[in-house]
This record gives C-alpha cells, structure tokens and sequence, in this order.
C-alpha cells in the first residue's frame, strides 16, 4: 500500500482529500435507529497527521477502571459541555483534556454524520482533522486515559493486523491488532469506513472471526480462533461496557 503524503489542495494529503470528499456519502450503520428524546451529544476528534513512521491516526485506550467502555481503545471525546461550540468544540477540548492536543495546531475538516448509539443513548459527530503542527503525545488524564499512541496508517491498513470480533450478544464486527492494541466496535467500524473512503483499504481475510477481548487485552495475545469467551457484556458491540477490571496499562510513546 502507498501511503506516501501526496499532497493535494490545500496542502492535505490526497487519501485524507478523498476522505472529505466523500463525508456526506461515508456508509456508516450506526445511523440507525431513531434516536431517543434523552440522548446526550458528544463528539469524537480524527486526528491525522505526518509522523515518523509516516501517515497516521490518533488513538487513546482508555482506562481500565472506568465505569463504561474500560479499557477500549478509542478516538480521544466525550459529552458536550456547557458553552462548547458542537461538535467542533466539544472534539477539540476532550482531545486536549484527553491526549494532550493543543487546538491551535489542528486544521478541522468535515463533521460526519451525527450517528446513535441505543445502548448508551448517544448521539456522536466524529471531526476529522488534520494535525497542522504534531507535537509528542501524552496520557493527560490517567483517571479516564490509560493509553495514548499515533497509530500509522501502515499498521491499520496491514491485512496480516485485520480480524473480526465477535461480541458475546451474536454480532460480529471489524477489529485492528495495531500498537499492542484491539480496536473494535465503534471505533473500529469508523476506521473501517474511513480507510475504505479515502481509498486505503486492503483486501484482508474477513473469515478470520476471533473473540471479544478481555479488558486491557494485548492483540500480541489474542488467539488468532477461539471458541465464544464466558464473560459477558451488558451493552451492544458498539458500546459494550466491559467489568472495570484488567491487567495494568501503560502509555505508548509517540512514533
């Protein structure tokens, strides 16, 4: 795969031009259903940027003790809070709160689609950006944030990193072993669609059907097939809340 930064207008690459282009179009199934009279908006930030090892996406892991979603891997946001512009607003300040992100060095692009998540009643706009001036990353509260990495574009898009996840409730979805982490759900289903609209994506071996991980799980360990795990989650594949439990974490340094 050539990932190589070709820039297009606007001084942004050519795969993240396409991405923009093709925003409104993005097929992302979490459209569906109607979303209720009591969710909460919130906001994620999809940050791209130029590093070391070439192109790549933030991602956060957050902690394992958290009440919901403990040790996933995700893009840094949150709820809306008073006074914040949404969605931009909202995506900007979780990801300094979060990873450590000065806004000033980020170019907002696009808003996707709000999409809704039934289980924790969530209504969540994904920003993509552009890391205009990248600077190191840092785990900014370990309250919420375990983990914080730049994840190259390389790694995501690497068919031998590609697997699906099967979720104890029957669901099977999109799942990335990259940076010692497994991303899956929601998030996973983002980056599915996205890598495959900004024309990045990779044949891969979607027959490749592997367990819902235990929380804080390293992909170096997860089995490559195993039969359905016991433990159980409360929530849909999405937004599965796993039990605040899991062996320790530690930050990932940026590349």
């Amino acid at each position: 795969m050539n990932t190589a930064p070709e820039s297009g207008a606007d001084g942004l690459p050519e795969y993240l031009q396409r991405l923009v282009d093709t925003t409104v179009d993005l097929p992302l199934r979490h459209r569906a259903p109607r979303p209720s009279a009591t969710a909460r908006r919130s906001a994620v930030l999809i940050l791209f940027g130029e590093g070391p090892a070439g192109p790549d996406v933030l991602l956060i892991e957050k902690s394992p003790h958290l009440r919901s979603h403990a040790g996933q891997p995700a893009f840094p946001g949150g709820g809306v809070d008073p006074g914040d512009d949404y969605p931009v607003g909202t995506a900007l300040r979780e990801a300094e709160e979060e990873a450590g992100i000065d806004p000033s060095g980020v170019r907002v692009l696009a808003a996707l689609q709000e999409l809704y998540l039934p289980p924790s009643d969530r209504l969540v706009v994904p920003v993509v950006a552009w890391w205009d001036d990248p600077r190191d990353v840092a785990v900014g509260d370990p309250r919420e944030v375990a983990r914080v990495a730049r994840v190259p574009l390389a790694e995501l898009t690497d068919p031998r990193n590609r697997f699906r996840i099967r979720h104890p409730s029957g669901y099977v979805g999109p799942a990335f072993g990259v940076a010692d982490m497994v991303v899956w759900g929601f998030t996973a289903g983002l980056l599915d669609a996205i890598l495959e609209a900004a024309g990045l994506a990779r044949p891969w071996d979607a027959t490749d059907v592997r367990p819902l991980p235990s929380v804080g799980a390293r992909a170096a360990t997860l089995p490559g097939s195993a039969e359905e795990e016991d433990e159980d989650d409360a929530a849909a594949p999405t937004v599965a809340d796993p039990p605040p439990d899991g062996p320790p974490t530690r930050t990932v340094p940026p590349r």
